[in-house]
């Protein structure tokens, strides 16, 4: 099976403490349209999973343009504070071959570090890492493709 972990591209600072709303800056649409440009040739997903915070969904609104028909979930175990554990567990019930996942740091290098028992490696802006396995589980993931905006 595949797993695709996409970071957000760069946002805008919270107003008022409002990290919920935050809105991708000129260059975070930048970033999050390189990044949907590579992804469209190189993944085939099923569903995308993303994040309820408005700067994962305009980014994954980048992605999904080159996907037509692709469904989106919703998810609320992939903030930036949620714990990687239960996500995994979250994603790996989950009854199909192809996910891509677009969320934040920390939650999504926690998901990649334990996938593969990989040191904590933090992703950059609209990151896009491509991981093969067999189940969603510790320690059964390996990363096959990669991609990082220039912008």
């Amino acid at each position: 099976m595949q797993l695709t972990l996409v970071r957000h591209g760069e946002a805008s600072p919270a107003i008022n403490g409002n990290d919920i709303q935050r809105p991708l800056t000129e260059r975070g649409h930048q970033q999050a349209e390189q990044t949907g440009h590579f992804l469209k040739d190189v993944i085939q997903p099923e569903i995308f999973v993303v994040s309820p915070l408005l700067r994962a969904q305009e980014t994954l609104a980048h992605i999904k343009a080159h996907f037509a028909g692709i469904p989106i979930l919703i998810c609320d175990k992939i903030k930036p504070d949620d714990d990687a554990k239960g996500a995994i567990e979250w994603l790996s019930k989950l009854p199909y071959e192809s996910i891509a996942v677009v969320c934040h740091m920390n939650v999504i290098a926690h998901i990649a570090e334990q996938l593969t028992l990989e040191r904590f490696q933090p992703f950059a802006l609209a990151e896009a890492r491509i991981y093969d396995q067999a189940v969603i589980a510790n320690g059964l993931s390996t990363q096959k493709n990669g991609f990082i905006p220039t912008i």
